[in-house]
C-alpha cells in the first residue's frame, strides 16, 4: 500500500517506516504537525511530541519525499481513551492535515510509531477510519528490550535530545541509542525506566536511516535545564550527502516469529427469541428473520434488536458482545456491510462469527450480551497493523470488559498480523498462532484468567491438535487457564476460510468456587461461569436455571431437548468435544449474574 509517515523527529516513527517497507508498502510522503507558534518547542499535548520540530523541514531533503506540515491549533480537549470527533481538539488538526494530503496523493495507509500508548493509537485509528485509511503500527505491543536491541543493531542513527527520568541527566544528551543501550537496561532493572522511553523518560532525534538519501549533521549545540531533572539538547543541524561507508543495511526487519516457547503444541426445533435480564446484564438471544433476501433479514434482525434495546432503555453502545451465525460465509460481506451501520460508536462489541447449520431459510442468527449500565465499559479496539495481533478493521473490538472485569474475547483466527493474510502453515501452527493472538489480547487488558474458551474448527481431525494446544498452554499457568474450561466445536466454515478460531470469556482476578455440576469460577461477589461438556442423559438431568444465561452447543437434531422456557443462546453445530478431545453431545457455558441486591 502507498502510505505516508506521520513523522516526528524521533526513533519510533522512523523505525516503523523500516517495518512498513519490509512488509512491502511504499512510502510516498511525510506528514508532521507543529505548534502554531513556531518558536515554541514543546506543547502541553498528550498526543504530539514537538521537541526538535525545527529539524523536521530537513527530513524532506533527507528522504527526497514531499513534506506536508500543519499547525496545532487545538488542545487535548477530549481525553477519553476512545476518541470521538471533538471540535477544537488537536486530533482534528491531524484530520485536516491528512485530508489535505489525501486530496493531493493516492494514499492508502498511515505509518505511526506507537508502541504502548493506546491513547495515541486510538486517535490515529479514528482519523484513519474517517478517511478510509489503514493504520500501520508494526511496533505496537513489541517487547521494549527486543525492540531497542533491533534499533541499536540497525543502521538508524538516533541521539537523545531530552531526558526526564531518574538516572538520566545532561551528560546523556547527544549520545546515540547504541551508546545508551546498556545504561537504559540498567535503569530499567533498578528503577523500571522504560527502555524505549514510553513513559516520557527521553526523546530522540534521528540523524540517519537506511531509507534516507542524505543525512543530518550536527553543526553546533546547546544544553538547557529545567526543574525536576529535565534537560534538553538543542542541536543546529544541516543536511549533508551520505558516504558509502554510512551503509544502508537494516537488520531484524522480519515478521515477529511465533513464540513457541510459550505453547507446545431428531426432530428439529427452531431457536426461539429469548429476552431476559440477569443481574446487570440483558441477554437477547437467537434473533432471526423469515424475510426472503439476505438484506431484508439483516435489516429485520437489527430492527428487532433495536426495539428490544429501546424497550429496556439502552442502545447499541451498551452491547458488550455479539455472536453472529451465518448460513453461508459467502454472504458475510453483505451481512457485515449492514451490521457495521449499527455500531458507529467507539469500542464496538466483541464478536464471534461462524458459519453453521441454521434452520432452512435462515441466513443469519444474532445473539448479544448487553451491559446495564454502560458507564464502566472498557476494552480494546486495535485497528492498525502490527506484529502484536490481528487488527480489527470491522465493527468489532478485540475485547470489551464490563464493570466486574469480565472480558468477552472476539474470535481469533490464524492471521499474520503484519500483513493480515491468513497463515498457510500447518494446522498445528495455526492452532497455536490463533491462541497466541487470544493470549496477547488478554495480556494487554490484564484479564488473563480464562473463564471459558471455545475452539471452533472446520475439520474434526483438528480435535487432537486443538486439545494438545490448550493442554500445553494450560500447563504454563493452570490456575489462570484451567484445562477443563475448553469446549471444541465443529462448524461448517470460519471467517477467511480459517481452519480454527478461538474465543471466550476471561477475567482479571478470580477465585475458584466448588460446583457439583462442573468447574466454575467467580470474582467472589458477582458473575459465576461454568463450562460443561455433557452426554445426553447428563444434559437431561441438568437443571437450567431461569436466572442464568446458557449458551448451548449441540447438533440440530438435539435441539428438541432444550426447554422452551429456559434462558439460552442456542448454537447449532456439527459436533462437540470436551477438553480431552472426547466427543460429547452438549457443550454448555452457564453464566449467572446475581442482582445487586443479592450480592
Amino acid at each position: 500500500m502507498a502510505f505516508i509517515l506521520l513523522k516526528t523527529r524521533g526513533k519510533d516513527s522512523c523505525f516503523n517506516i523500516l517495518h512498513c517497507l519490509a512488509n512491502g508498502h511504499e512510502i510516498v510522503a511525510l506528514a508532521n504537525l507543529r505548534p502554531a507558534d513556531h518558536d515554541i518547542q514543546e506543547l502541553d499535548s498528550f498526543m504530539f511530541q514537538t521537541v526538535g520540530h525545527d529539524a523536521i523541514d530537513l527530513y524532506g531533503e533527507c528522504t527526497g519525499l514531499p513534506l506536508y506540515r500543519g499547525d496545532i491549533h487545538g488542545t487535548s480537549k477530549n481525553q477519553k481513551l476512545d476518541y470521538e470527533k471533538t471540535e477544537d481538539d488537536e486530533i482534528e488538526d491531524l484530520y485536516r492535515l491528512l485530508s489535505r494530503i489525501k486530496q493531493d496523493l493516492e494514499i492508502e495507509a498511515v505509518s505511526v510509531g506507537a508502541i504502548l500508548s493506546s491513547y495515541q493509537r486510538t486517535r490515529v485509528e479514528n482519523v484513519c477510519a474517517r478517511l478510509g485509511l489503514t493504520s500501520l503500527a508494526y511496533l505496537w505491543q513489541r517487547d521494549q528490550q527486543d525492540l531497542m536491541s533491533e534499533m541499536v543493531e540497525s543502521s538508524m542513527d538516533a541521539i537523545l535530545i531530552k531526558v526526564a527520568a531518574v538516572g538520566l541527566n545532561e551528560t546523556h544528551l547527544g549520545k546515540s541509542l547504541k551508546e545508551m543501550f546498556a545504561t537504559l537496561l540498567r535503569l530499567n532493572q533498578r528503577f523500571d525506566v522504560h527502555i524505549c522511553g514510553e513513559g516520557g523518560e527521553f526523546e530522540t532525534l534521528v540523524l540517519d536511516a537506511p531509507f534516507f538519501i542524505k543525512k543530518l549533521e550536527i553543526v553546533s549545540s546547546e544544553i538547557s535545564k529545567e526543574d525536576g531533572g529535565v534537560a534538553y539538547f538543542h542541536p543546529k543541524v544541516k543536511c549533508v550527502e551520505k558516504k558509502p561507508e554510512d551503509g544502508a543495511e537494516f537488520y531484524n526487519i522480519k515478521e515477529k516469529e511465533l513464540d513457541w516457547s510459550r505453547f507446545i503444541p431428531g426432530e428439529r426445533k427452531e431457536p426461539q427469541l429469548v429476552i431476559k435480564k440477569s443481574g446487570n446484564k440483558l441477554y437477547v438471544s437467537n434473533i432471526s428473520s423469515d424475510a426472503k433476501s439476505v438484506e431484508e433479514q439483516v435489516r429485520e434482525v437489527f430492527d428487532k434488536l433495536e426495539s428490544v434495546l429501546t424497550t429496556n432503555g439502552v442502545t447499541t453502545t451498551n452491547i458488550q458482545h455479539s455472536t453472529l451465525l451465518v448460513a453461508d460465509m459467502a454472504q458475510f460481506a453483505t451481512i457485515n456491510s449492514l451490521y457495521v451501520k449499527s455500531f458507529t460508536e467507539p469500542l464496538p462489541p466483541s464478536r464471534v462469527c461462524i458459519q453453521t447449520r441454521l434452520p432452512k431459510g435462515k441466513h443469519l442468527q444474532l445473539s448479544v450480551v448487553v451491559m446495564v449500565p454502560v458507564n464502566k465499559k472498557t476494552g480494546l479496539h486495535v485497528q492498525g497493523r502490527s506484529y502484536w495481533a490481528p487488527a480489527n478493521i470491522g465493527p468489532y473490538s478485540q475485547t470489551v470488559i464490563d464493570e466486574n472485569m469480565i472480558a468477552t474475547l472476539s474470535g481469533q483466527i490464524p492471521l499474520i498480523p503484519s500483513s493480515m493474510e491468513l497463515s498457510t502453515y500447518a494446522s498445528s501452527f495455526n492452532s497455536v498462532l490463533s491462541l497466541q493472538h487470544l493470549d496477547n489480547v488478554k495480556s494487554v487488558v490484564g484479564c488473563t484468567n480464562q473463564l471459558s474458551v471455545v475452539a471452533f474448527i472446520k475439520d474434526k481431525c483438528l480435535v487432537p491438535v486443538v486439545s494438545q494446544t490448550w493442554r500445553e498452554y494450560s500447563l504454563l499457568d493452570s490456575e489462570a487457564n484451567p484445562p477443563d474450561v475448553l469446549l471444541i466445536v465443529q462448524v461448517e466454515e470460519l471467517p477467511r476460510g480459517a481452519d480454527v478460531e478461538w474465543g471466550g470469556l476471561s477475567y482479571k482476578k478470580i477465585t475458584s468456587i466448588l460446583s457439583m455440576q462442573g468447574p466454575s469460577y467467580s470474582n467472589g461477589s458477582s458473575d459465576v461461569v461454568s463450562t460443561l461438556a455433557l452426554a445426553l442423559d447428563e444434559f437431561l438431568n441438568l437443571t437450567l436455571s431461569k436466572d442464568a444465561h446458557h449458551t448451548i452447543y449441540t447438533t440440530p437434531d438435539k435441539t428438541q431437548y432444550h426447554a422452551t422456557d429456559s434462558f439460552m443462546d442456542l448454537i447449532p453445530v456439527s459436533s462437540v468435544w470436551n477438553y480431552k478431545g472426547e466427543q460429547v453431545e452438549f457443550g454448555v457455558v452457564v453464566r449467572t449474574t446475581p442482582s445487586p441486591s443479592s450480592v
